[in-house]
C-alpha cells in the first residue's frame, strides 16, 4: 500500500527523469553577431572547441552589428558579440547589455578592381582615398545596412569632409546587405568597397579585386562582447551566455582566436585584456 510519503517520492523521481533530458537538451545559447565573425570563418573554427570544453551548443544569428543589437534589445539574444564601440557603450546605457568586454582586432581594409580607376592604390590616408573616389564619381558599394562596417564606412567619408547622405551620385550604391553580398556586388560592377580584412581574406571569390589602401589608423577594428541583460529580459541564458564570454576572453580563449589562420595569415588579434579597447 502506498503512503502519501511514497507517491511524493515517485513524483519526484518521475519529473527528475522527464526534466533532465530536457535540460542537457537546452543546453544552448543565442549569439548575435555581426556577419563578419561567421563569414570570416571563425565561428566554424571557435565553436567547436567551445563545445567540447563545455557542453554548450552556440547558435548564431549572423547580421549587421546595428541589426544585432536590436536583437538583443528585444531579448531574443543571450549574448551580443559585434564591432562597433559607439554603438555598444550606446546599448550599455540603455541598460540592454551588462558589460562590455573586448575581445579581439583586426582592421579594415579598402577593396577595388585591380585597374584602380580612382587612382587611390598605395594611399596611405584613406581619407584622402575615399575623396578621390567621390571625385571621380568611380564606382562604390556601401553596404548599406547599419553594420559595423557600414558605421566605419560612413565614419570614413566624414573624416573625408563628405556628407556622403546627401551628396551621392549613381556611382554609389547602397545595398543593404552582409559584407559577402558587397563583395560580390564589388566584383561584378568593378567597384570599390571597405571590408573587414578577416572576411576579405576567408573570401573565395576574389576575381578582380585586391586591397588596395590598408594601414591608416582609422581603419582599426576592434570586437566587443555582451550579455544581454536578464533584468530586462528574463529568459535570457546568464550562465550559459557568461560562459561563453568568460571563455572568449580566458587565456585559452584568446589563444584559439589568435591560431585562426588562413594560408598562414592570422585574422584576429586577441586582445581582451586592454580595456580601453
Amino acid at each position: 500500500m502506498f503512503n502519501r510519503c511514497t507517491v511524493m517520492a515517485a513524483v519526484a523521481f518521475s519529473a527528475i527523469v522527464v526534466t533532465a533530458p530536457a535540460y542537457a537538451q537546452d543546453k544552448s545559447i543565442v549569439v548575435a553577431s555581426t556577419t563578419s565573425t561567421q563569414d570570416s570563418g571563425l565561428f566554424e573554427y571557435l565553436l567547436p572547441i567551445f563545445k567540447q570544453k563545455t557542453g554548450i551548443t552556440v547558435k548564431v544569428v549572423a547580421q549587421g552589428t546595428g541589426q544585432a543589437l536590436d536583437t538583443g534589445r528585444r531579448g531574443d539574444a543571450d549574448v551580443v558579440f559585434v564591432h562597433a564601440k559607439s554603438a555598444e557603450e550606446k546599448f550599455l546605457a540603455e541598460g540592454q547589455g551588462v558589460q562590455r568586454y573586448p575581445v579581439m582586432y583586426n582592421d579594415f581594409v579598402l577593396i577595388g578592381p585591380k585597374s584602380d580607376p580612382a587612382g587611390i592604390k598605395g594611399m596611405k590616408d584613406v581619407a584622402k582615398a575615399f575623396q578621390t573616389i567621390k571625385a571621380k564619381q568611380a564606382s562604390f558599394i556601401s553596404r548599406g545596412d547599419r553594420s559595423g562596417t557600414n558605421i566605419a564606412e560612413l565614419r570614413l567619408w566624414k573624416d573625408a569632409g563628405i556628407d556622403i547622405a546627401k551628396d551621392h551620385g549613381p556611382w554609389y550604391k547602397a545595398i543593404g546587405q552582409g559584407m559577402g553580398a558587397a563583395l560580390n556586388t564589388a566584383g561584378a560592377s568593378n567597384a570599390y568597397v571597405l571590408s573587414d580584412r578577416g572576411t576579405w581574406i576567408h573570401f573565395k571569390n576574389k576575381g578582380d579585386l585586391a586591397i588596395l589602401v590598408e594601414g591608416d589608423k582609422r581603419m582599426f577594428n576592434q570586437y566587443g562582447v555582451m550579455l544581454v541583460n536578464p533584468a530586462k529580459h528574463p529568459n535570457v541564458k546568464q550562465d550559459l551566455g557568461q560562459q561563453f564570454i568568460d571563455y572568449l576572453i580566458s587565456p585559452e580563449g584568446q589563444k584559439a582566436i589568435a591560431k585562426y589562420k588562413i594560408n598562414g595569415e592570422q585574422l584576429f588579434y586577441p586582445n581582451a585584456n586592454d580595456r580601453s579597447a
